[in-house]
């Protein structure tokens, strides 16, 4: 009878568990949150854990094997080269240059915005490099933050999945204001008059945009359907964006005069590069894009194609819309919410604002859907490893999509919109990507140069002082530029100490690391580069851009140290008759490395 009843049990248990579930345990599976003692043990240990955690690094097959699974079920991999080219085309066209251009043609840059655009791709262009070779190797769903976990360890990765977080919403919310903005203007109102003013909120709070909610709303509900639906979707409309970049070129240089080129850069250098910083946010679409490496078909090839030719591509067509916006209109009549439809309406095409205004409202609808299904994909990497709770990891077995980790990302951003002007969102968004893409770049050098297991201590502390020559110089000069624009003593300084850092990597340090399908070329002095472009676009920008920046940080870690510290621990160093355990059988009570080489073992 016995033998009987633990068989039922045992069937019992193999039985699916239920999506729609939201217990406790599915919040917080872990031994330090099972009662209140539990909880002040692990805070009274924190010292230790926060040691363990710092020095703790993921694996390769870690991340793609262990970690899948606590989904409970797999995202369908359907997407080909041609689905990741559109869906960063969709994603990044219209985040930018129907947003961003006008603001700071008019507040920064002047007629040298082309310049400032071509500043930022080429930034961007190198973080690409970066990520497509983490992509190929790694394809899973997590991008940078399990890129940064494998290489930088836990506290890195997780510094880098708040700002990641920070990222997706802001930029959501960001995009969704800017929706609101353009369809007024193609009902003939002001780009502010569908928002609700509110007196008593301080200035950049107090216009509330109900609208921008519901697009945010729908947008997502798109995303969360299914992943191939949404990409046919986005390059099919994304088509039509092609054709209507096309017409706004050629239109704004016959229409346009190069006189309005004049002053070319009427707020000098720094202007320039002011501007190329908060323009650095037209270019993320493609880091989300990347985290659909999970549900591509064949990465290595594809990811290559989708993810460079389509940089290469939005770089150019970037250039070419900001001069033909500058020759229609002077900096200084720039209108910095609908920039586009207010310039044709200057030039005597009225009708053309319809147009365009209708093509932003394409465009941004767009890079909304793809926006929400890269940031579900960052969330349910991050919950799975428990970071955030691991209820946000599940996906779903007929939509094959993470609903629970769309729906926290649009809330969040949802709330953000309602209340956030687009000066605020596009700064405090633009200075958590170049950090972000900054540690992707020291990650890259540090895989190709630390091989785990290979290199000895001296080889590791060579990379530190290398990379800190580096980060340092870049550092420097980004704050000596700020502080002495017209100056040049001090580059004198922290180029060659820049350059002596790379010529020490090549020299002294053997390469641990090859990639086996597609790496980045000229490594270290490409993603030395891309550090120093991103600490020089971080160091021009504004005071407030920091101070936002570091409040955000600040409530990331006490959260860590209050929650994600001690839920990654437990995992970590789950024991196998510890209640909760949400790792693999195989791989219950070892560390990471060990259950890499339990993973190793299985697939052999």
């Amino acid at each position: 009878m016995e033998e009987i009843q633990e068989t039922a049990t045992a069937k019992e248990s193999e039985q699916p568990r239920s999506y729609w579930r939201w217990s406790k345990t599915d919040f917080f599976p872990e031994q330090s949150f099972q009662n209140w003692t539990t909880y002040k043990t692990a805070i009274t240990e924190s010292g230790s854990r926060f040691k363990d955690r710092f020095l703790n690094r993921s694996t390769d097959s870690f991340e793609l094997n262990v970690l899948q699974k606590q989904s409970e079920n797999t995202l369908h991999r359907c997407l080909t080269w041609w689905d990741l080219m559109w869906l960063s085309f969709g994603s990044v066209v219209g985040t930018g240059i129907f947003v961003l251009t006008g603001q700071e043609a008019h507040n920064h840059a002047g007629s040298a915005i082309v310049i400032s655009y071509a500043i930022s791709g080429l930034s961007a262009l190198l973080s690409v490099f970066c990520y497509t070779e983490f992509a190929v190797e790694v394809p899973v769903a997590g991008g940078s933050f399990s890129y940064l976990r494998i290489e930088l360890g836990d506290f890195v990765a997780f510094i880098a999945a708040g700002n990641i977080l920070l990222e997706a919403v802001v930029g959501a919310a960001g995009l969704a204001r800017s929706w609101t903005s353009y369809f007024a203007t193609i009902i003939n109102r002001n780009p502010d008059s569908l928002r609700i003013h509110i007196s008593s909120f301080a200035e950049g709070y107090n216009m509330l945009d109900p609208i921008a909610v519901v697009v945010l709303l729908i947008t997502n509900t798109i995303a969360m359907l299914g992943t191939r639906g949404a990409s046919k979707l986005n390059w099919i409309a994304s088509l039509v964006s092609v054709a209507l970049i096309v017409f706004i070129v050629i239109a704004g240089c016959v229409k346009g005069s190069v006189d309005n080129l004049t002053p070319f850069a009427p707020y000098g250098a720094g202007g320039i590069f002011q501007a190329a910083a908060v323009l650095f946010w037209a270019y993320t679409g493609f880091d989300m894009v990347a985290t659909m490496a999970e549900e591509t078909k064949k990465p290595e090839k594809d990811i290559p194609i989708g993810l460079i030719g389509s940089m290469s591509m939005i770089t150019i067509v970037y250039c070419l819309m900001a001069l033909s916006l500058s020759m229609m209109q002077k900096y200084n009549e720039i209108d910095v919410n609908a920039a586009y439809s207010v310039a044709f309406q200057s030039v005597g095409m009225k009708w053309a604002k319809y147009l365009v205004a209708a093509g932003a409202l394409k465009g941004m609808t767009t890079g909304l859907i793809v926006g929400g299904l890269g940031q579900a994909r960052y969330t349910t990497q991050i919950a799975r490893s428990h970071m955030i709770p691991p209820w946000f990891a599940l996906v779903h077995p007929k939509t094959g999509t993470p609903i629970y980790a769309a729906l926290l990302v649009t809330i969040c951003s949802a709330c953000v919109a309602l209340f956030s002007s687009l000066d605020v969102l596009s700064s405090v968004s633009s200075l958590s990507t170049l950090f972000i893409f900054m540690l992707m770049a020291v990650a890259l050098i540090v895989r190709r140069y630390n091989g785990r297991d290979v290199s000895s201590t001296v080889d590791r502390c060579k990379l530190g002082l290398f990379l800190f020559m580096i980060i340092g110089s870049s550092i420097g000069t980004s704050v000596y530029y700020s502080r002495n624009a017209n100056g040049w003593i001090g580059h004198m300084i922290t180029i060659p100490i820049w350059v002596l850092g790379n010529f020490g990597i090549m020299i002294f340090l053997p390469q641990q690391h090859f990639p086996k399908v597609w790496g980045v070329p000229l490594v270290p002095w490409l993603p030395s580069l891309s550090i120093g472009l991103n600490l020089f676009l971080i160091g021009s920008l504004g005071t407030e851009a920091f101070v936002r920046f570091g409040i955000c940080t600040l409530v990331m870690l006490v959260y860590y140290l209050f929650c994600g510290l001690h839920a990654t621990y437990d995992v970590a160093h789950q024991k196998q008759d510890d209640p909760g355990n949400v790792q693999d059988a195989n791989n219950k009570g070892k560390t990471t490395d060990e259950a890499e080489s339990g993973a190793e073992v299985e697939r052999s």
